[in-house]
């Protein structure tokens, strides 16, 4: 797999991600499941190292019961 530099945004999406998964107390298994993605694609995301489709962000948002939005909110 192809590693592209992770930006400051990527950074912000992973935190968010992980925060809000841990919040709901879902492993990345779960939210991978619930959101119809690959567990080590999801902790690619949570890591910074995968640069996410528009849909897939939209897919974990739902999930986490969020707005797509959310999760690129630096708070």
């Amino acid at each position: 797999m192809k590693k592209t530099h992770p930006g400051p945004l990527r950074d912000v999406l992973a935190k968010n991600i992980r925060k809000l998964r841990a919040a709901r107390e879902l492993s990345q298994e779960a939210l991978a499941d619930a959101a119809g993605l690959h567990r080590t694609y999801l902790g690619g995301v949570e890591r910074s190292e995968r640069n996410i489709s528009i849909d897939n962000m939209a897919r974990i948002a739902k999930s986490l019961g969020v707005e797509p939005w959310e999760l690129l909110k630096d708070k």
